[in-house]
């Protein structure tokens, strides 16, 4: 019990480092844009993913300090959908402004992120799938 314990504590401070992350990213990449005269389809993909997913993130991080005080995860379904959708739109945000530059950084930036998402989970099920039991 103690070692699940310890993983949601580990789990909260690697999703505030993620999130916090991606809102850096999100106000870097939209800056550009807020002077632009005109955009064309990839930065008004980008500026509304971000928009979506910009205030999502935030409100994420205030959960994620709440559960970290109470040491315990949320249950609720409203914020695990919220998780993935500003997750899901901070990527899209991120490609489409790749794009937006050329479209063959966003294609590398679509790809290398599906693989990031293969590595992540072959390394974290490797390591956290073949624990051995504690007593």
């Amino acid at each position: 019990m103690k070692e699940d314990a310890k993983l949601e504590q580990e789990w909260l401070r690697q999703t505030n480092l993620i999130y916090g992350g991606l809102i850096a990213i999100g106000v870097y990449m939209v800056q550009p844009f807020l002077t632009a005269s005109s955009l064309d389809a990839s930065a008004k993909i980008s500026i509304v993913a971000f928009a979506v997913s910009i205030p999502l993130l935030a409100a994420l991080v205030m959960v994620n300090r709440q559960e970290a005080f109470r040491s315990r995860l949320t249950p609720s379904v409203t914020v695990t959908v919220a998780r993935a959708v500003a997750q899901a739109a901070a990527f899209v945000g991120m490609v489409a402004g790749f794009w937006h530059i050329t479209w063959i950084a966003g294609v590398t930036f679509l790809a290398a992120g599906l693989v990031a998402v293969g590595v992540h989970s072959a390394g974290y099920i490797r390591l956290e799938g073949t624990q051995e039991p504690t007593s």
